[in-house]
């Protein structure tokens, strides 16, 4: 690849359709290189090729986005952003079903399902497998009907606790911790029934049903339902779930731990993580994050500080924590704990990174809510005030991390209004009583609702 060292301005030239038989550097005089020598052609291309694409996301959504998230499903980063693209979109994402699914994603009933291959653990020869059994002796009933019909060799027990982990099975048994203790019994049973078909022994129930093919399937529902089970449990919490999927598809499918804040967190925050490389270094940011990863490192000077994995509904980035903040805020710092943190942007090696400097778990962040009518929002007296309160809230800038969110409410509207950070506070409850003291109407709001 060559670089453009030094380009001079001749005016204005046109422009021809270069053809080149052989390789050509496209030298000119005195060893530059020409800077406008890129092939009309091939610039035409790229534009019609943008057309098409343009074309089919427009009026083929389901399907286009399909296809992206299949041809991008071994870039985490970009499928997470892609499907963050169908949310906005309004199309939903589906768990893997073990009846339904594909090898890759699949546009179904106004949905894409995910596929098969972009599951850990399932391999594809297992993905081979489970779609000849389907196609042959149509939809699994059951986890033993599963175990029974395909080739335990090929789909092993990795594979199919995988399967149950990110939600494969939930149409037909949504406990999934119950199903992962069945599968136990369940796999060296139908291993059992594998080798006694290979021996020609067989089942009885096997024997009798050849001949019998009108209860033939009766007789099959019988033997699957004799399968052995383990002693009924609860199942998995919603975070347990939500962790394996994660674990298994590398984002989340089902739900999200942030999900719940997507109304409420842009009040705090007014850029999300997909937006970081844009802003300016000197800016103060907030972001409403989940902690995927800690990684705890030991500087020269034999200090603590941590590199993390932070997550938000757009996209994964890393943050930097200093061992200055890491010794105030370490024990906040636990995988998959939902955080507010503020910090700033830091470019270097050019990589992108956030510097983390305080953080607060979400359950705990508290903002100030204060009401006006239309007619208080525009009297610059009673807007004076409200200032002059809130800068004595203030304090120390540093500390002072609280949002303060202004809701002017008419007959028929409701509108919501950060205020900017110079009038973030530093408790939430000392200034809601100052306010109320000024005959304010403020009150607290917890992000998680409460």
């Amino acid at each position: 690849m060559i670089k453009i060292a030094t380009r001079k301005y001749l005016g204005k030239e046109n422009v021809y359709d270069i053809g080149v038989e052989r390789d050509h550097n496209f030298a000119v005089k005195n060893g530059l290189i020409a800077s406008n020598c890129f092939n009309k052609s091939h610039s035409t291309a790229y534009g019609y090729v943008t057309y098409q694409t343009a074309y089919l996301k427009a009026n083929y959504p389901l399907e286009y986005m399909a296809a992206l998230l299949t041809a991008n499903s071994g870039d985490t980063d970009k499928v997470q952003r892609y499907i963050t693209n169908c949310t906005n979109m309004a199309i939903s994402i589906d768990p893997p079903d073990i009846n339904r699914s594909g090898v890759d994603f699949t546009p179904t009933l106004g949905k894409i399902l995910f596929g098969f291959s972009a599951v850990r653990n399932v391999g594809q020869n297992a993905i081979a497998c489970i779609l000849e059994a389907r196609d042959q002796t149509g939809e699994f009933k059951s986890l033993a009907d599963f175990c029974d019909r395909v080739d335990l060799r090929a789909v092993n027990r990795r594979t199919l606790e995988s399967l149950i982990y990110c939600g494969g099975f939930d149409k037909i048994q949504p406990n999934r911790q119950q199903l992962i203790n069945d599968l136990e019994l369940v796999y060296d049973w139908a291993q059992s029934r594998a080798k006694d078909r290979a021996s020609g022994q067989g089942n009885l129930l096997d024997l009798l049903g050849d001949g019998f093919s009108s209860t033939q399937n009766k007789r099959a529902n019988n033997v699957f339902e004799t399968a052995p089970k383990s002693q009924p449990v609860m199942d998995f919490t919603p975070q347990e779930k939500l962790q394996k999927e994660k674990e298994l598809l590398g984002f989340y499918v089902s739900d999200h731990p942030l999900k719940s804040l997507r109304k409420i967190a842009p009040l705090l925050t007014p850029i999300n993580l997909s937006q970081l490389g844009e802003q300016k270094e000197e800016i103060r940011l907030c972001a409403v994050v989940i902690l995927n990863n800690v990684k705890k490192v030991v500087t020269k000077k034999g200090d603590q500080m941590a590199i993390l994995q932070i997550e938000d509904l757009t996209t994964q980035t890393e943050a930097v924590v200093f061992p200055k903040t890491y010794e105030r805020i370490s024990s906040l710092l636990v995988v998959d704990t939902r955080l507010i943190i503020w910090g700033k942007v830091d470019r270097r090696d050019e990589q992108t990174q956030f510097i983390l400097e305080d953080a607060e778990p979400v359950e705990t962040v508290q903002m100030v809510m204060v009401e006006l009518n239309p007619q208080q929002a525009n009297n610059i007296d009673y807007l004076h005030h409200l200032k002059t309160i809130l800068q004595e809230q203030s304090g120390d800038k540093e500390k002072a991390k609280m949002p303060v969110i202004g809701i002017i409410q008419t007959e028929n509207s409701r509108k919501l209004v950060r205020l900017g950070w110079q009038f973030c506070v530093q408790d939430s409850r000392i200034t809601v009583q100052a306010l109320q003291n000024a005959s304010f109407t403020a009150h607290l709001k917890s992000l998680t609702g409460s």
